[in-house]
C-alpha cells in the first residue's frame, strides 16, 4: 500500500512539474491582458478529446479582481443543431511579464500550459499553443476570417512545429 502512495506521490509530483516549466515555443513579447478578453470564435485547431466534432466553437475570457481568467468555453456537438456543451475553465497567468503564458485548470490542482504564441497588434487574431505540440487553437474576433489571413496564420502555426494533417476547421455559422 505505501509503496502504491508513493508511486502516485511521484507521478503527481511529475505532472505538476511538467505542467510549470518554461514553455519552449515562442510567445507574444506582450499581451495586454484587458484587450485579450472578450469572446474568441475557434476558426481551426488540433482538438482535444473532448472538442472532436465541436461546431460554433467560442472561447470567452474575463479578468477576475484576483488577477486569474475565468474562461467559458461552448461548441454544439457534432453539428450546429447538437447539445451544447459548455466548459469553465480558470486561466493563471504565469509569466506577468509577458502575460502569454498561461495555466489553464479544468481539474484542480492540474494546471495545463496555455501559450498565446501569437495575437496581432489590434486583438482581432491569436494562436494559443503548447510545447508539447499536441494541441492548437486559431481563434479570431469573428466566426469567418479572410482566406489569406487564414493561410498566414496556417503557416505561423507550421513553423511552431506542429503536424498540419491533424489541423481541423472548426465550423461556424451563425
Amino acid at each position: 500500500m505505501h509503496s502504491f502512495l508513493r508511486v502516485g506521490t511521484v507521478t503527481l509530483m511529475l505532472l505538476l512539474t511538467a505542467c510549470s516549466s518554461a514553455p519552449t515555443l515562442p510567445v507574444a513579447t506582450k499581451v495586454d491582458l484587458d484587450r485579450f478578453m472578450g469572446d474568441w470564435y475557434v476558426i481551426a485547431n488540433i482538438p482535444t478529446r473532448m472538442e472532436k466534432g465541436a461546431h460554433n466553437a467560442v472561447e470567452s475570457y474575463r479578468l477576475d479582481t484576483d488577477g486569474t481568467i475565468a474562461t467559458t468555453f461552448t461548441f454544439r456537438e457534432d453539428g450546429f443543431d447538437g447539445p451544447e456543451r459548455v466548459m469553465k475553465p480558470r486561466g493563471f497567468v504565469r509569466d506577468r511579464e509577458s502575460n502569454a503564458v498561461w495555466g489553464m485548470q479544468f481539474i484542480w490542482p492540474i494546471k495545463a500550459e496555455y501559450l498565446i504564441a501569437h495575437v496581432d497588434p489590434d486583438y482581432t487574431e491569436t494562436i494559443i499553443a503548447r510545447s508539447r505540440l499536441d494541441y492548437v487553437w486559431i481563434m479570431a474576433r469573428t466566426p469567418q476570417i479572410p482566406e489569406a489571413d487564414f493561410e498566414r496564420l496556417k503557416r505561423q502555426v507550421a513553423d511552431l512545429g506542429y503536424d498540419m494533417s491533424k489541423l481541423q476547421v472548426v465550423p461556424q455559422r451563425w
